[in-house]
């Protein structure tokens, strides 16, 4: 996707980048302050760690939703609640990343931890009655968990060779329409040059057998979902940081021909190329994004939403959280925003559908999935809190 402000980014990218690589410190691998410049205001950016317990739920913050719509709590006291699955009959499945536990939801009931002393349990996916786990460099499968919530089966390992590096090993896992698993490995540093194996997101059998990658060049997703109409995989990623508060912005890409390559580290955005890596590539070289999402907000989560309850304007359009930025001063983009749709391959535009996580530059909140009920309400996971809301029309 080629913008207007191509000319105008690269012009302004280019003086950014040499006043920040000119006083950037020696990097180390792997952490997030890799690449940190030297400045004052870039010294006090770092990762923000969540509250140590998750909020009372009448400490819960005041969210907004647009007219017609409301917001409620479904659930709260969740430790580090992130991914979210949900069964046709209501279950709902809760991932977590250094929460290190699963739970379930069943239907009008409370959470009920399925599985604890995990390692980084972000990936969790439903097919046929099973539920898959993603740890950091293994999945398992619980079989017929829908019949054993009360005393879950054992874990029953099915892969493990997932990358080993630490940054950036959060799995994000899914069932496609074709029925095979498909779970990311997504790059292990900030910047680097391209290591074997990662970068990709991988397709495999729901035994773990015959995995393959299908994709390159992707930096860090932490959500993917396949368009219901053409089955094309959708997802988020995650761009690099320390080039500049306001670019490089993370994106939604998708897949419409296996073994496309996306880009990283060569190419940010599909309009410039990186001040480190590109040396003697072009961006012509790889797929362009479909939309971009905005400077650092961190989109993780999306869903195609498929219900009948929020009406004609939603159905088919893809749900997006925004975990909102750790590397930023001005820290705007933490909400759940509406991609709609031009055709099966194009995005009009984006709003923003679910805010108020920040209030006077501070999170109150940080959303990290989207899944939808089968009355059609939408579910958010909130990993700041330890909270799931759920979003409704107001009747």
């Amino acid at each position: 996707m080629k913008t207007g402000l191509k000319t105008a980014t690269a012009i302004i990218g280019t003086l950014a980048f040499t006043a920040q690589f000119a006083a950037a410190q020696e990097p180390e691998k792997g952490s997030p302050l890799e690449g940190q410049p030297e400045s004052e205001a870039a010294q006090q950016l770092a990762p923000q760690a969540p509250p140590p317990l998750p909020t009372a739920e009448a400490d819960l913050p005041t969210l907004t939703v647009p007219d017609g719509f409301k917001v409620e709590v479904f659930a709260s006291g969740i430790n580090n609640a992130r991914t979210l699955r949900v069964a046709d009959d209501g279950t709902v499945f809760v991932g977590t990343w250094q929460g290190n536990a699963v739970y379930a939801i069943p239907p009008g009931g409370e959470a009920v931890t399925l599985y604890e002393g995990l390692d980084w349990p972000n990936g969790i996916a439903l097919h046929d009655g099973d539920l898959y786990i993603a740890e950091h460099t293994k999945i398992s499968v619980a079989k017929d968990i829908m019949n054993n919530l009360d005393s879950a089966p054992e874990l029953t390992e099915i892969y493990s060779d997932l990358g080993e590096p630490r940054p950036h090993g959060w799995r994000y896992l899914g069932v496609g329409p074709d029925d095979m698993l498909y779970v990311s490995n997504s790059s292990p540093c900030n910047i680097c040059e391209r290591e074997e194996g990662f970068g990709e997101i991988r397709r495999m059998g729901l035994d773990g057998s015959e995995a393959e990658p299908i994709l390159a060049g992707m930096r860090n997703t932490v959500g993917f979902d396949w368009n219901p109409t053409t089955g094309n995989l959708w997802f988020t990623d995650n761009q690099r940081d320390w080039l500049s508060e306001d670019i490089p912005q993370d994106e939604l890409n998708v897949l419409t021909e296996e073994g496309q390559d996306f880009g990283f580290p060569y190419c940010h955005n599909g309009l410039f190329t990186d001040p480190e890596f590109g040396w003697g590539r072009k961006c012509d070289e790889f797929t362009d994004p479909v939309a971009l999402l905005g400077p650092h907000t961190a989109p993780l989560g999306m869903q195609f939403y498929q219900g009948e309850m929020f009406g004609d304007d939603y159905k088919g359009q893809i749900f997006i959280a925004k975990h909102g930025p750790w590397n930023r001063s001005v820290k705007e983009g933490a909400e759940v925003a509406v991609a709609y749709l031009e055709g099966d391959t194009q995005v009009e535009r984006t709003e923003p559908f679910l805010t108020g996580f920040i209030v006077d530059n501070e999170y109150v909140g940080r959303p990290v999935d989207v899944a939808t009920m089968p009355d059609g309400a939408l579910l958010v996971s909130d990993d700041w809190n330890g909270a799931i809301w759920r979003i409704s029309r107001d009747e």
